[in-house]
């Protein structure tokens, strides 16, 4: 698939999003937590915008997780405890790219649970990005059959984006969630 020109305008629709959300971290941490160095990520690099990460379902924040560690060679139980929170997420105008031809019109092939493809993804987002989107969803690389949010951080706390308290601790492993590809 030939890459689109860093120039031209990206062919992406507008989605609303609007529902409960779930993102997990290290046991006890700020929900909100800015690190000093943010992390690259499939959507962007965290030298040019941070972003906060959301999985549509449980099962799919969990199928992230563990293909992260497959990926990082890392045994589960190094993962644990966290902390899983849902998120009360309301969006207008978010980016989609949840499906294969919506990654067509954007020069990037389907996704697939790698690293391998985030330098062609990651100018993506930040084109997003720089071009006023908030937000973008996009298959789950673990969980073919979830969704994705990558919510551009431009601020500690954003309006659209609040965490439900308490989170769950979580501190045994979690149920492998059904359709996880690492």
């Amino acid at each position: 698939m030939a890459p689109i020109s860093l120039d031209s305008p990206l062919d992406v629709d507008s989605t609303a999003i609007s529902g409960h959300w779930w993102r997990h971290v290290p046991a006890g941490a700020d929900v909100h937590h800015e690190p000093p160095d943010p992390a690259d990520n499939r959507w962007q690099r965290g030298s040019a915008i941070e972003a906060l990460y959301f999985a549509d379902t449980e099962q799919t924040a969990w199928a992230e997780w563990y293909r992260y560690l497959a990926e990082a060679g890392l045994p589960p139980r190094m993962g644990l405890p966290r902390d899983l929170w849902r998120w009360e997420i309301s969006l207008s105008e978010v980016a989609d790219l949840a499906a294969e031809d919506r990654l067509a019109r954007v020069g990037l092939p389907r996704v697939r649970p790698t690293r391998k493809q985030w330098p062609a993804s990651q100018p993506v987002g930040e084109r997003l990005h720089r071009a006023g989107w908030r937000a973008l969803v996009s298959v789950s690389a673990a969980r073919p059959a979830g969704r994705t949010l990558c919510v551009f951080r431009t601020a500690r706390v954003m309006p659209g984006v609040r965490p439900l308290a308490p989170p769950t601790r979580v501190s045994e492993l979690p149920v492998i969630p059904t359709g996880l590809r690492t």
